[in-house]
């Protein structure tokens, strides 16, 4: 063979190569995989049967993985946050009965004929299951004595046997001296304005 023929020698391999690989088998066969050089680098270096790899995933505070290291499970969702009311919601009382005075109107007849009511305070909320639980509608306490008033005369009857002689009802209110400063001579005044009471 002479250099001349060298040459075509070489492009008759060529032509063979290429009909080869492209016979009309290459309709039958599903698309051709890539070859290497059309690949990113990436892709390139990867088995052809393996899976590709996916974008690194980051730790916690957007820090990345290390490799070989598992990643930080995902932080749960954050739905929205429960709060809790500041204070308890207030006590709701039972009324008291139509016709019936209130405690702070009975301190201020007592006021009004002259007695002593020092300090008086609005307890109303003792009456409620917090406190006391005596089912009762409002209290005031003074240093002479406490009024309570109920919602009915069967309860303010109750209570005021439970108190014994310590105590005196008229309707559903019931004056109690348990831990008044009140001396036993001036506790008829007191009733004796509670009953002046329409």
């Amino acid at each position: 063979m002479t250099n001349r023929s060298l040459p075509a020698v070489g492009v008759l391999l060529v032509a063979v190569a290429l009909t080869a690989g492209c016979g009309s088998d290459d309709a039958d066969r599903p698309s051709a995989a890539p070859s290497a050089s059309s690949l990113p680098t990436q892709e390139a270096t990867a088995l052809p049967d393996a899976p590709l790899p996916s974008a690194v995933p980051s730790g916690p505070a957007g820090s990345a993985a290390t490799p070989g290291q598992p990643a930080a499970p995902p932080a749960p969702p954050q739905g929205p946050t429960e709060r809790r009311p500041a204070s308890q919601p207030p006590v709701v009382l039972p009324q008291r009965p139509a016709g019936a005075p209130g405690a702070q109107q009975v301190v201020d007849a007592f006021r009004a004929a002259g007695l002593k009511v020092p300090r008086p305070k609005d307890r109303s909320v003792d009456c409620g299951p917090d406190g006391l639980g005596l089912g009762c509608s409002e209290i005031v306490a003074t240093d002479a004595v406490t009024v309570y008033v109920f919602p009915d005369e069967t309860s303010a009857s109750d209570i005021a046997e439970t108190w014994g002689g310590q105590s005196y009802r008229r309707g559903a209110v019931v004056l109690n001296y348990l831990e008044a400063k009140t001396p036993a001579a001036d506790r008829p005044r007191y009733e004796k304005a509670l009953n002046s009471l329409r």
